[in-house]
């Protein structure tokens, strides 16, 4: 039987990893248990396919290189189910490459979020760790970053997590993908996780499976001290239950206001 497998994308601090907590549970299928590698492999294969000398003398084949593609895709993760869920950023600007490989329209969970509480949450986090190692996104823009001002500009910026997360979101909509993207919003998750859940697993074409929200181990796990310099950026409370709005409180009125109205998601037709 064929894999079918479904991206996890999105925005950063927008419930993706909650997401991915909640759809393990589900004994049918399997979830990447960090950020995924695949999509780098992809990208590797794909870019450096053109390049190989021997490709070049023979012909480029591109039959050979969907073959490739689609192997990898398969053959990635550790698993016998066939119910794949891979979580990754960068998904979205690899859909054209997943389509060739799969030779089938994909499916992309987005998840999103209010943009000045995804930035309040960063903020939130620096505070409590800030005292105790330096983010590397400091550590390259010392200046800019000493003030809760700047620091909002360097975390929405190209060649950040939200500026780029932001930027791929809104390309793969331009580019005409609206249909094949899910848009979950974290609220909608943490008030309400059934109705969010069964709209999810409705828009996959998959049997809903009865979730416990008020006890979500954590099945996900990412070296965040190591990797991201910034601990806790990954866990998860074990209860899904409302998350109180805090960019004004955190961020102040002029700058939560300055990240306001840009949920371009809302007013899609």
């Amino acid at each position: 039987m064929e894999k079918q497998i479904f991206f996890i994308t999105g925005l950063p601090r927008s419930g993706s990893t909650l997401l991915c907590n909640i759809l393990s549970q589900n004994s049918d299928v399997f979830v990447t248990k960090a950020t995924s590698g695949c999509i780098e492999v992809l990208f590797l294969i794909r870019n450096q396919w053109d390049r190989i000398v021997e490709h070049q003398a023979e012909g480029i084949n591109r039959n050979q290189l969907k073959n490739v593609l689609k192997g990898t895709l398969n053959s990635y993760y550790m698993t016998d189910k066939n119910i794949i869920f891979d979580k990754g950023r960068g998904w979205l600007s690899m859909i054209e490459t997943l389509e060739f490989a799969l030779n089938q329209p994909v499916k992309l969970i987005c998840t999103v979020r209010n943009i000045n509480e995804i930035i309040a949450s960063f903020e939130g986090i620096w505070r409590k760790t800030t005292g105790q190692s330096q983010w590397n996104i400091e550590q390259n823009n010392y200046n800019q970053s000493i003030t809760i001002k700047g620091r909002a500009e360097l975390w929405s910026q190209s060649g950040q997590p939200l500026g780029d997360a932001y930027n791929r979101l809104k390309d793969a909509v331009d580019r005409g993908y609206k249909d094949k993207m899910h848009f979950m919003e974290f609220d909608n998750l943490t008030h309400n996780p059934k109705q969010t859940m069964q709209n999810i697993y409705n828009f996959l074409g998959l049997k809903y499976y009865e979730h416990d929200f008020n006890n979500v181990p954590q099945y996900t796990k990412e070296d965040d001290d190591n990797i991201h310099r910034i601990k806790d950026l990954h866990t998860i409370r074990s209860v899904v239950q409302p998350v109180p709005l805090k960019a004004y409180e955190i961020l102040g009125r002029e700058v939560a206001n300055q990240y306001s109205n840009l949920e371009f998601w809302r007013n899609l037709k």
